[in-house]
Formats: structure tokens, sequence, C-alpha cells
């Protein structure tokens, strides 16, 4: 069973979370994400921060909704622990209900090429390919991607 709460970004299960999707990152891309992703710009209103929850309360996932525009959300630091099937699917569920009713109209995200395992993932999803944005442009190995809501 997987429960999503909103949490506390500066709590030690958040914090432990981004640390290790940070490392998977650097391991992957030789780059940890840290510089896209600022702890204090999600005190901004707009703003949601998720953990998953397996049964005994355990953290094993985590992400956030931050604004990009009026309408456009921007998905950030999604990290499941892939501890049992389903919590990626979980996250970004509930991250999507909340933008929706927040009055977003799509989400864009940002991602690496060579993360397959992620880039599949939002296909799957009903994301689709778009031209890169904000940092990401000129970047080759950056994949940008949105879905209406």
């Amino acid at each position: 069973m997987i429960t999503i709460e909103t949490s506390d970004l500066h709590s030690t299960d958040s914090l432990n979370l981004i640390e290790r999707l940070s490392l998977e990152l650097k391991t992957l891309t030789g780059d940890s994400g840290k510089s896209h992703f600022n702890v204090s710009s999600m005190d901004e209103s707009g703003c949601l921060w998720i953990l998953a929850r397996d049964e005994n309360r355990r953290a094993i996932g985590c992400g956030a909704i931050r604004p990009l525009t009026v309408n456009i959300a921007e998905l950030k630091r999604m990290f499941s622990d892939r501890s049992i099937p389903g919590i990626g699917s979980a996250l970004l569920a509930y991250l999507e209900t909340w933008a929706k009713e927040m009055g977003y109209r799509q989400i864009w995200l940002e991602t690496r090429h060579i993360n397959l395992r992620a880039v599949n993932f939002y296909i799957k999803n009903g994301y689709i390919p778009i031209d890169n944005y904000g940092p990401y442009i000129g970047r080759d190995d950056a994949a940008c991607f949105a879905k209406c809501l």
C-alpha cells in the first residue's frame, strides 16, 4: 500500500530522498540536478511537495510542483526508491490532480535523454516531447515534456 501526503520539504525524510535522487542522477547523468532545484523556491504560492510512504510509514518517494507561469506547473524532484511497484504512478497522479485543482492547465518537466526509465515513464503517462524551455534551452542532453491537464 502506498500513501501520498504533503510534507515539509525540510524534514529528514524529504532531505534524505532528495539526496538519494541527486546521487542517482549524478551517477546516471553526471549532474545531480541540484542547480535546477532550490529548496527556497518551494516557499512561494502554487508549490506543493509530497512524499510517498509504504505501509510501515517509510518514505519511499517524493515529488514537487512549482509554478512556471500562471497556467503551467513544473514537475520537479520526482523520485521513487522502487521498493514496491506503483510509487511513481501514485506520486504523478497526486501531483497532476493537485495541479489541475490549482488551475494549472499544463505540467512541464525536464529529464535527460540518457535517463530512459524516466523518459519512458513520462511518455507512458501521456507526456509529449516539447522544445527545451528555460535553463534547458540549448542543452542537447535535456529532454523536455508537457502534458495538458
